[in-house]
C-alpha cells in the first residue's frame, strides 16, 4: 500500500503534464466528448479514489492516452527497490536481534561447558523468573528461614539446576551467573573489559558517577572524592546527629505510659535517611533539598510499580501517560536543583564564605580543576552533570542507608545478646553524651554487627556487567553481548565460602575484620569492589553508626508479634510489610 501511495503521488504530480498532452490529442483528432470512451474514463478516478487506490492507480495509468515514459517508470522502480531493501535489511535486523544472534551465543556458551535453558524468542527467562519471585513473595516465612528463596529463587534454581556457572536468558540477551571468587575480582577489576549493565529508564533516578564509563567516569570519581574524605565526614557528623536527635524525639513522644509503643520503624527510617542527605548535600538550602528528595522518591515508587508490572526487560513499551507524568518529575527536579547551583556558583565567584556540604565541596573541585587547566571549562563537570550528581547523592544515600539500618533493628531485635552487647559498647564510649566521630570510629561490636547485617541482607541482591567484545575469564572465552551477573546474596549466604554457619547471624566472624573474615577472597561485597566500589560507603557506615548508637543510648527493641518477615527486592533489598518494632526507654 505505501509503493501504490507512491504511485499516486507521482500520478497528481504529472497530472496536469498529461491533461495537456490530452488535450493536445484532442484537438488534433477533432475530438468530440460523445464520441470516444476516454471521456467516460477520464472521470473515474474522483469516483475512486477512496475506496480502491490500488483499482485506481492502475485503472488510471491506462486511461490517458500518454502513457508513463521509461524514464518515468524506471524511477519509479527504483523507489520500489529502495523501499524493498529497506525492508529486507530491517527484517533482518530484527530476526537477527530476535532468533539469530541469540542462539549463536547460546551455541558458543554451550560449548564451553555453561548450562542453562534453551532460549525462548523474545521474552526469555524473563516470564517464568518474575512468575517465581512474584509466587515467592506470595508465601508466607519463617523468621529464621533461608531469605534466598524468596529473594533470588529463579538464579538460585537455575544454579542448583545448572550448576554454579550457568547462563539465564534476561529477554534476548543471556546472563551468566559467576560464583566463583576469582572470576568476580577479575570482573570487577578489570572495569574496561566488563562495563556497568545501564538501563536507560533507570537513568530518570541517577546516572552520574555511577553510569559513566571511561574517561568521563575517571573524571567525575576525581572530582567527587574529596566530598567523601574522612576529614570532609567529620565536619558532616553534626548534621547527622541533627538528623537523628529528630527522628529520637518524635519516638520519645510516642512513648506510652509505661515507656513503650509499637513503630513501624521502616518509614521513620526512611526519613531518617532522607532528611541526612538533605542536610549533608544541601546545607543551608535543606528545605529545597527535603522538596528535590521527596520528588526523587515519588519518582522511584512510580518506576517501580512499571518495572515490577513489566516483562519485556527493556521495558520499552510504557503507557504514555506514565512517561509523561515520570518525566514532568523529572524536569522539575532538575530544574530545583538547577536554582541551587546558580546560586551556590554565584556565591562562589563572588567570594562568599562555603558552606561543608556535598554540593558546595563539588563546586570547589569542579572550580580548581578548571583552574588548574588555564580555565578550560571542558576538564570539569557542566551544570547537567552536577545536576546528575546531586540526584545521585539521594538515590544512593537514602537507598543504601535506610535498608541497612532496618535490618539491624530488625535483626538486634531477634538477638537480643548483640544488642546488649551493643549498647554496653555504645554507653562505655560515649555514656549519655552526643556520639562524635572518634567515638563512632572506635565502636568495634557496632562495625562487626552492621557488616554482619550487610552479609545477610546487602543492599542489593546482585551486579551486572556487559561484555561488548570477546574476552577471557579464566577458562572460559565470553562473547561479545553476554552480560554476567554477580550474585551478591548467593555468595554472602555460600557455606563453602563462610562455613556451615553461613545462614546464621553471627557478628563475631567480623572481629579480625573482612579481610580475615574472608580468607582474602572477595567474597563480601555488599559496596561492589574494585576501582567502582560505591564512593559513599564511608558516609553510609557512618551515618549508620550514629543512628544505631543514639538508638541504644535511648531505647531497647524487640519485634513486635504482628511483624512479618518478608524481605523483598524492589530496588534494594527491603521489608515488604514494613518492620513492626516495640520500643522501650532505657532507665539509666
Amino acid at each position: 500500500m505505501f509503493v501504490t501511495w507512491i504511485l499516486i503521488r507521482y500520478y497528481k504530480t504529472t497530472k496536469s503534464k498529461r491533461k495537456q498532452q490530452k488535450d493536445n490529442i484532442e484537438s488534433s483528432a477533432g475530438y468530440h466528448s460523445f464520441s470516444h470512451p476516454i471521456s467516460i474514463k477520464i472521470h473515474g478516478p474522483h469516483l475512486l479514489i477512496c475506496k480502491h487506490p490500488h483499482f485506481l492507480l492502475f485503472h488510471s495509468l491506462s486511461s490517458f492516452p500518454s502513457p508513463i515514459t521509461f524514464i518515468e517508470m524506471e524511477w519509479v522502480s527504483g523507489i520500489i527497490f529502495i523501499l524493498l531493501t529497506l525492508g529486507l535489511i530491517c527484517a533482518w535486523k530484527l530476526l537477527n536481534w530476535l532468533w539469530l544472534r541469540p542462539r549463536k551465543l547460546e551455541k558458543l556458551l554451550r560449548e564451553q561447558g555453561l548450562h542453562g535453558n534453551s532460549y525462548r524468542i523474545l521474552v526469555g527467562d524473563v516470564k517464568d523468573l518474575f512468575k517465581m519471585e512474584k509466587e515467592a513473595k506470595s508465601k508466607p516465612m519463617n523468621l529464621y528461614d533461608d531469605i534466598i528463596p524468596r529473594v533470588s529463587p529463579y538464579i538460585q534454581q537455575s544454579v542448583k539446576i545448572h550448576g554454579k556457572n550457568s547462563f539465564i536468558w534476561f529477554g534476548t540477551k543471556p546472563r551468566v551467573t559467576l560464583t566463583e571468587p576469582e572470576q568476580i575480582k577479575d570482573v570487577l577489576n578489570k572495569i574496561s573489559e566488563f562495563p556497568k549493565t545501564n538501563y536507560k529508564i533507570f537513568k530518570l533516578l541517577a546516572s552520574g558517577l555511577a553510569s559513566h564509563e571511561g574517561e568521563k567516569w575517571s573524571k567525575h570519581r576525581r572530582l567527587i572524592n574529596p566530598a567523601f574524605h574522612l576529614e570532609k565526614l567529620k565536619i558532616m557528623t553534626p548534621s547527622f546527629f541533627t538528623s537523628c536527635n529528630d527522628m529520637i524525639s518524635e519516638w520519645k513522644k510516642m512513648l506510652s505510659s509505661d515507656g513503650s509503643c509499637e513503630i513501624d520503624i521502616w518509614p521513620s527510617l526512611q526519613n531518617l535517611a532522607s532528611d541526612a542527605i538533605s542536610r549533608t548535600a544541601f546545607g543551608s538550602s535543606y528545605e529545597e533539598g527535603k522538596r528535590i528528595f521527596q520528588l526523587q522518591r515519588e519518582l522511584a515508587e512510580l518506576l517501580i510499580k512499571v518495572v515490577t508490572k513489566s516483562v519485556i526487560p527493556s521495558w520499552m513499551f510504557l503507557p504514555a501517560i506514565v512517561h509523561r507524568k515520570m518525566n514532568e518529575i523529572d524536569r522539575d527536579i532538575k530544574s530545583s536543583l538547577k536554582d541551587i547551583i546558580n546560586k551556590r556558583e554565584k556565591a562562589l565567584k563572588t567570594g562568599e564564605s562555603t558552606e561543608n556540604d556535598l554540593l558546595s565541596i563539588l563546586l570547589e573541585s569542579n572550580h580548581k580543576e578548571i583552574e588548574e587547566n588555564a580555565n578550560n571549562k571542558n576538564v570539569g563537570m557542566t551544570l547537567e552533570d552536577v545536576v546528575e550528581e546531586c540526584k545521585l547523592f539521594y538515590f544512593a544515600g537514602q537507598e543504601t542507608t535506610s535498608v541497612l539500618l532496618v535490618w539491624t533493628m530488625i535483626l538486634l531485635s531477634r538477638y537480643p545478646n548483640w544488642q546488649q552487647r551493643a549498647r554496653e559498647e555504645v554507653l562505655q564510649i560515649f555514656g549519655n553524651k552526643k556520639p562524635d566521630f572518634d567515638g563512632l570510629n572506635n565502636l568495634k561490636i557496632v562495625t562487626m554487627i552492621l557488616y554482619e547485617v550487610l552479609r545477610l541482607y546487602p543492599p542489593v541482591v546482585g551486579l551486572s556487567r556487559n561484555i561488548e567484545k570477546d574476552v577471557k575469564l579464566g577458562n572460559l572465552i565470553l562473547p561479545a553481548g553476554v552480560e554476567v551477573f554477580l550474585p551478591i546474596l548467593l555468595l554472602h549466604h555460600d557455606c563453602e565460602l563462610w562455613g556451615d554457619d553461613a545462614k546464621i547471624f553471627n557478628p563475631e566472624r567480623f572481629s579480625g575484620g573482612i579481610s580475615k573474615a574472608t580468607n582474602g577472597r572477595v567474597s563480601f561485597f555488599p559496596f561492589g569492589w574494585g576501582p567502582r566500589i560505591c564512593i559513599g560507603q564511608n558516609f553510609s557506615l557512618l551515618e549508620a553508626k550514629m543512628a544505631i548508637a543514639m538508638i541504644l543510648q535511648y531505647f531497647s527493641f524487640e519485634l513486635s508479634p504482628t511483624y512479618a518477615h518478608a524481605p523483598s527486592p524492589v530496588v534494594t533489598l527491603q521489608p515488604q510489610y514494613g518492620a513492626q518494632i516495640i520500643i522501650r526507654k532505657v532507665e539509666t
